[in-house]
């Protein structure tokens, strides 16, 4: 009887466990399964080596690759050569190291890549908090928009340029009336940089490039959103004075 309460508890754990991992956005699961995997390994393998059907070696090299995979990041940090192949490594999947500028608002961080004009973004808030944008259906990109509309303009705004881009042709979204396209708030120097994707300290010529490398992607002539043009030129307008 005992063993068969303590099996029951152990099956309703893992299966909180599952659905707790089950709700999290779909780029932090895999990191989560492994976890849940390793230690699932750790109790079965402490559970043969109290029973006498494992080796106290067995146990002991489990436990020095669980170890290992957890101190991973450390090992990344204290050794930058591993970080640097690592670098390589996402080079050779489709990283290109391209400029970055970024466009926050209360809901929504945009990124937008300056060779590739293309745009991509996580939230911030909300049911969705902490998706990416492009782990998300059609569905449930309008079920934000529509928070969006009713929480943040400018996050509604930053999403309807998003879906402009990543579905051409097929809005209006979620119904309704789009957002006002000429709301806008302050910006500070800080957002206009992130927004130009330049550091403190550029100078006027890297302003004007940036500012014409963007525009030239996210022009409303050239499928952009005047929502996001009327960011860009803000941000240049503040940063030349």
């Amino acid at each position: 009887m005992p063993r068969l309460i303590l099996l029951l508890a152990v099956i309703a754990v893992a299966y909180l466990l599952l659905r707790r991992v089950r709700a999290l956005p779909p780029h932090k699961r895999r990191g989560e399964y492994i976890k849940l995997a390793l230690g699932a390994t750790v109790v079965v393998v402490i559970a043969l080596t109290l029973t006498g059907r494992m080796h106290w070696v067995g146990a002991a090299l489990t436990g020095l690759l669980v170890i290992m995979r957890q101190a991973l990041p450390l090992l990344l940090r204290l050794f930058p050569m591993l970080t640097s192949l690592r670098g390589h490594g996402r080079a050779a999947s489709g990283g290109d190291g391209a400029q970055q500028s970024t466009v926050q608002s209360a809901l929504l961080r945009m990124h937008l890549n300056h060779d590739s004009g293309r745009m991509d973004g996580e939230v911030l808030a909300g049911k969705f908090q902490g998706w990416r944008l492009q782990d998300m259906d059609r569905a449930q990109l309008e079920e934000l928009l529509e928070y969006c509309r009713a929480e943040d303009q400018d996050s509604a705004q930053l999403l309807d340029s998003y879906l402009q881009q990543r579905f051409p042709g097929e809005g209006p979204f979620t119904g309704g009336s789009r957002p006002d396209q000429n709301s806008g708030g302050t910006m500070n120097r800080a957002e206009a940089l992130s927004i130009l994707g330049l550091e403190e300290g550029a100078g006027e010529d890297e302003i004007v490039a940036a500012h014409r490398s963007l525009m030239q992607k996210f022009h409303p002539d050239r499928g952009g959103s005047d929502y996001l043009a009327a960011k860009i030129n803000q941000a240049k307008d503040l940063l030349l004075g």
